[in-house]
């Protein structure tokens, strides 16, 4: 057990795994046959759910691929999904459960609408309120990362050629490589950068592909400090980092508890190696000491 009495997700997640990868393979495969309709005249069917909050045709097709194969494959598990509409009732009932599976079939559906590639398909496995298990595949890079939190962290391509990755060895914020934000950035960040000694910034969205840069070590830091985030979005980013080495927390430092009934991650994301998560989650404690009322 951790803290808060939370399990560590050290549980066998074979099957799951498994199951969760194939599923990251054909959503992604989905996600660039929907946009190359396009070219055809097909619409990707964009609508907005609310203010800045687009969903595509291609984020329904593949939130129903994607839960009704886990549905079928593990009829006793809970689902949570971005498209699938639950209530709070319903995600109240369904976190409870001991496995739980969290959904983002399309995390970064903004870029994905733009024709950009820093999109994401997202599915993590949380067991009794902790991330053990995800698959995030990156549709554009032909690439699916799959691991435990346990470790390893398997990158595969359109090929079949499987690579062990890793998050890097930088531990100076100063030297540090950084994903931000290109379209959510906290008026508090240039704050907490400047205590870290100014890492380099690198723009990018989706909250799958910037924690998928640190955990191959593309990247070092990710530091989202705001509000605007939901579980299905670090569900996955959190396993995976976790399989390569790296630590994942909210902005503060705490662990994530995916067992609440809570989906808004209210204190926002830090994904780094442990060394530089231990500063950047000080550097921002010190600044929303300093902003909080």
């Amino acid at each position: 057990m951790t803290e808060g009495g939370l399990d560590d997700g050290d549980d066998d997640v074979a099957a799951e795994l498994v199951v969760m990868t194939r599923l990251a393979w054909e959503a992604a495969e989905l996600a660039l046959r929907v946009r190359s309709e396009v070219e055809t005249g097909t619409s990707l069917g964009v609508e907005l759910k609310g203010p800045d909050d687009p969903v595509t045709r291609a984020d329904k097709l593949a939130n129903a691929l994607i839960v009704d194969a886990l549905a079928r494959a593990f009829p006793t598990h809970g689902i949570i999904a971005e498209e699938s509409g639950q209530t709070p009732e319903e995600v109240a009932a369904i976190v409870g459960r001991e496995r739980v599976f969290f959904v983002d079939p399309i995390d970064g559906t903004r870029e994905f609408a733009q024709g950009r590639a820093d999109f994401a398909v997202m599915i993590g496995l949380a067991i009794r309120g902790r991330a053990a298990a995800g698959a995030v595949g990156l549709p554009a890079e032909g690439v699916v990362l799959a691991g435990a939190v346990r470790g390893p962290l398997l990158s595969t391509d359109a090929r079949g050629t499987v690579t062990e990755v890793h998050v890097g060895a930088c531990t100076s914020g100063a030297e540090a490589t950084a994903v931000v934000s290109r379209s959510h950035r906290s008026p508090w960040l240039a704050a907490m950068f400047v205590i870290l000694g100014n890492p380099r910034e690198v723009p990018c969205g989706s909250v799958g592909v910037k924690v998928a840069r640190v955990a191959t070590g593309a990247a070092d830091l990710y530091l989202h400090p705001g509000s605007g985030a939901k579980k299905w979005d670090s569900c996955a980013p959190e396993a995976i980092l976790r399989a390569a080495g790296g630590v994942f927390g909210d902005a503060q430092g705490a662990p994530i508890d995916y067992a609440s009934p809570e989906l808004s991650l209210l204190r926002g994301m830090c994904a780094a190696n442990p060394p530089l998560f231990e500063a950047a989650t000080r550097a921002a404690r010190e600044v929303l000491r300093e902003v909080a009322p």
